[in-house]
C-alpha cells in the first residue's frame, strides 16, 4: 500500500531554469538547440532551392518561388550572422 506522504525531489547540483517535469532531457545535461547544425542546415537548404531551378518544368512561377524562399532564408542566415557578430559589442 502506498504511504500518503508524496516522495521528495532529490536534490539537484545545478540551478536549471527549466523545470524536469515538463522537459525531462534537462536532467542529464542536455536542454537546447544546435544553432551550428541549423545554419549550415539552412545554407544547404538554400542550395537545393537553387540547385531545383535546373528542371523539366517550363512555367517560370516555379522559379520565382525558388529564387525568392532562396533569396528569404539567405537574408535570414545573413542577418543572423550580422546579429552575432555585433551582439557582444552592444
Amino acid at each position: 500500500m502506498a504511504g500518503k506522504q508524496l516522495e521528495k525531489p532529490e536534490a539537484q547540483s545545478t540551478v536549471t531554469a527549466v523545470d524536469l517535469v515538463d522537459e525531462p532531457s534537462a536532467e542529464w545535461g542536455w536542454h537546447g538547440e544546435f544553432p551550428k547544425a541549423t545554419r549550415i542546415g539552412g545554407w544547404v537548404v538554400a542550395a537545393i532551392l537553387l540547385l531545383m531551378l535546373i528542371g523539366n518544368h517550363q512555367g517560370r512561377v516555379e522559379d520565382l518561388w525558388l529564387i525568392g524562399l532562396a533569396a528569404l532564408l539567405v537574408f535570414i542566415l545573413v542577418r543572423d550572422a550580422m546579429r552575432r557578430r555585433t551582439s557582444w559589442r552592444r
